[in-house]
């Protein structure tokens, strides 16, 4: 019966906690891109097809994102898992569309602000590679219920890493540091929450929070290298 109840009590913590996270990243989305898309001002110069698409795009994951975790609060993991299925496309077009976006910003000589174009590069890229692995592994293991809301979380916590910078820039603060730091809060949330609800951390969100802590960070370190200036000169 005590297990019974533990259960029950953990399902609702659960329940409270990813619908937060999932709500957080709507926040953030909404309140980075406000002014560069969503209320864009005429003063700015037009969007083009490709962005826009990026946007709608990524809105969308994040929206996605944010109606699954709902409907497993509320005990209608069948239109979840039927949602899932289209989660899984949108999850490879926000893929592609990522890192098509991320060439052409390099091409356009685009991320000054934070670092030169071929440093840049490695930010989004990092972020691409690092949702990849995390939605992959997420429905791999979508049988193991508390594996693949962690992963997903964390896949969704890796492209926020743009609304954070744009958040960021609203308050004359952020650069690369500032990004990863941005990304790695949601991160600690995570594990503290793990922490506190079960007394350990969660397996998934040990090495799915790694990716995002410390693949990313790695990944812009080496952006000065001749290795890494020859491969995005390639892309040019």
């Amino acid at each position: 019966m005590e297990t019974t109840a533990g259960r029950r009590v953990l399902w609702q913590t659960d329940r409270l906690f990813f619908t937060g996270m999932a709500l957080a990243s709507v926040l953030t989305l909404v309140v980075g891109f406000a002014p560069t898309y969503f209320v864009r001002s005429s003063t700015l110069p037009p969007l083009s097809p490709l962005y826009h698409l990026h946007g709608a795009v990524f809105t969308s994951w994040i929206v996605l994102f944010f109606v699954q975790t709902v409907l497993v609060a509320r005990r209608r993991t069948d239109i979840h898992r039927r949602l899932g299925v289209a989660g899984a496309v949108l999850a490879f077009v926000v893929f592609i569309t990522g890192v098509t976006v991320s060439v052409e910003t390099l091409r356009r000589g685009g991320g000054t602000h934070i670092a030169e174009p071929h440093a840049f590069l490695a930010i989004p890229l990092g972020d691409m590679i690092t949702f990849a692995l995390l939605v992959a592994a997420a429905v791999v293991l979508r049988r193991q219920t508390d594996a693949h809301k962690r992963l997903m979380l964390l896949a969704t916590i890796s492209v926020l890493t743009a609304a954070v910078a744009r958040g960021l820039a609203q308050v004359n603060a952020g650069g690369p540091m500032g990004l990863f730091l941005g990304t790695d809060i949601f991160v600690l949330a995570l594990i503290l929450y793990d922490f506190a609800s079960r007394g350990q951390v969660h397996t998934s969100s040990v090495w799915g929070g790694l990716l995002i802590v410390v693949l990313k960070p790695l990944l812009f370190a080496t952006s000065g290298t001749s290795a890494w200036l020859a491969f995005a000169n390639t892309l040019r």
